[in-house]
């Protein structure tokens, strides 16, 4: 072990036990009040398992809990597969060695379920109450731990259907009962020097279907494999939305002047159609979050 795990003013650092009171004045992070609140309510818990996507919030929710808790009492569960990207997998590998936490593995066989393979309208339901039932199962074969996410308040602005599942399996929130949104979460994260604070938020690719259209293994494939070359070409904030044969690009609003000069898009084009797309278009509104979600009667005023 290197010089810095073995200081406690760095994330990671104190060997396995919770960060004494008298040396809590050393970090700046432990002056915000964002920290102050999640520590102090992390302090309730005994042990913590927490669903570790490899995203901004869950990787500060394990960052406190190691500190607060002690790295002993913390667990990470990762699930793997087709519907998650390859750099969220990355990044929460990277986090448990990061924070040398120990981490298991869990890959959810998702496309063998009707529920989730035909895509309704609640498919996030199905999904997060299989992944979350194989992983509150998991975590009691492990010990005594209180299984946790990393949804904040933000996340309610949005047709979520997951939450019911969480709230069925009893999952808690703790940066979302703490009233933590995106914005305090990324400066804490900021505070403690890590890399995901300004990560963009990834939705799982299944959210890139049309619900009623089948999630599968090909379609799954050709979202990623897009998705990696809009990344690659500098567009962090974007997403590829699969229609068949129509590859729809949502790209931040100010970058869409950008991809639609012809020396930008003629090879991003052709680098679809390589991927199996017949058609590509460029959605004039720019990214947002859950568009699929439009066109839901569930949304639209009674």
């Amino acid at each position: 072990m290197n010089d810095d795990a073995r200081d406690p003013t760095v994330i990671g650092g104190d060997s396995g036990k919770a960060v004494s009171p008298d040396k809590q004045t050393a970090a700046p992070w432990r002056q915000d009040q964002a920290y102050h609140c999640l520590a102090e309510h992390l302090r309730g818990f005994k042990r913590i398992a927490i669903a570790a996507s490899g995203g901004t919030d869950s990787s500060l929710l394990a960052a406190v809990a190691a500190e607060v808790l002690g790295r002993d009492n913390v667990l990470l569960v990762t699930a793997i597969g087709e519907i998650f990207g390859r750099r969220d997998q990355a990044d929460a590998t990277e986090l448990a060695e990061r924070l040398d936490l120990r981490r298991i593995v869990l890959t959810p066989q998702l496309l063998d379920q009707p529920a989730f393979r035909d895509n309704p309208p609640d498919r996030c339901y199905h999904c997060k109450k299989l992944i979350f039932s194989a992983l509150v199962a998991e975590v009691a074969s492990q010990g005594d731990y209180t299984v946790c996410d990393g949804g904040n308040i933000d996340d309610m602005g949005d047709y979520r259907p997951g939450h019911r599942a969480l709230r069925e399996l009893g999952i808690r929130s703790p940066l979302m009962e703490c009233g933590l949104g995106k914005e305090q979460i990324r400066r804490l994260s900021r505070l403690m020097g890590l890399p995901t604070a300004d990560k963009p938020a990834y939705a799982c690719l299944a959210s890139r279907i049309p619900y009623g259209m089948a999630v599968t293994s090909e379609a799954l494939r050709q979202v990623a494999e897009g998705e990696e070359l809009l990344h690659e070409a500098g567009y962090h904030q974007s997403r590829l939305r699969h229609h068949g044969e129509i590859a729809r690009l949502e790209v931040s609003p100010d970058d869409i002047e950008r991809v639609a000069k012809l020396e930008v898009r003629s090879p991003l084009v052709a680098a679809l159609k390589r991927i199996g797309y017949r058609y590509v278009t460029l959605d004039l509104e720019g990214y947002r979050t859950g568009s699929l979600n439009e066109g839901l009667d569930i949304l639209k005023p009674s």
